[in-house]
């Protein structure tokens, strides 16, 4: 597995990151795609699913500047 290039493709986000998979990339499901997750030293003990979000936040309503109009 470590000379292939594409990434490991799972379902599991649940699951640990052991130390074994760091330099690996994962490809996690996030209910809709697949999110390309490379693990490093600071992953490990983390899960999966952390890393691949499955909501999109697009920020809070933004308040509308109203241009005044002289008269």
């Amino acid at each position: 597995m470590a000379g292939k290039k594409e990434p490991i493709k799972t379902w599991a986000r649940s699951s640990q990151i052991p130390p074994e998979f760091v330099g690996y990339t994962f490809a996690v499901h996030n209910g809709k795609i697949f999110k390309e997750v490379f693990i490093t030293e600071d992953m490990v003990g983390h899960r999966l699913g952390e890393f691949s979000l499955t909501r999109n936040f697009r920020g809070h309503g933004r308040i509308v500047k109203r241009t005044l109009s002289k008269t």
